[in-house]
């Protein structure tokens, strides 16, 4: 099973149960954006979490492997038309040379890692308007010389 269908077979059984991205993690014993991740083909599950997947959404077993299999980690790469997708796309497009620059400045020459990496996602009520809060944490890599 690859993980298109997979992911379809996970987002149907989601759907026809009524639960949350949150329930399923809670299920799995993992972070709500890791999990969700890994449900959409992004990552990889270690074969407990799969399995705890696997009984709380009643998915066959080609679903609860497809969700231990490593991912192909590509996208489109024209601009998304999603709305949401879009904005964070043009967050990067219009902050992410500041970003570079400050953590170079801070950090020295290298990237942040996209494997030793957390993100949360909250929600923070304010009477002007909801606000979404992404925090990202990844581990600082240096390039270096050889």
């Amino acid at each position: 099973m690859d993980k298109i269908t997979m992911t379809e077979a996970i987002i149907l059984a989601k759907s026809e149960l009524g639960v949350s991205w949150g329930q399923i993690a809670e299920a799995a014993g993992l972070s709500e954006v890791f999990t969700t991740s890994a449900c959409l083909g992004m990552n990889s599950l270690k074969p407990e979490p799969a399995e705890k997947i696997g009984a709380f959404l009643k998915l066959p077993k080609e679903v609860v492997g497809a969700l231990q299999a490593f991912p192909h980690k590509s996208w489109e790469k024209a601009v998304p038309t999603d709305p949401l997708i879009y904005r964070l796309y043009e967050i990067v497009g219009v902050y992410g040379p500041t970003m570079k620059e400050l953590i170079h400045e801070k950090f020295g020459d290298g990237i942040m890692s996209a494997i030793d990496f957390s993100m949360h996602i909250d929600k923070e009520e304010n009477p002007a308007g909801d606000r979404v809060v992404v925090t990202m944490n990844g581990k600082f890599l240096p390039y270096k010389s050889w």
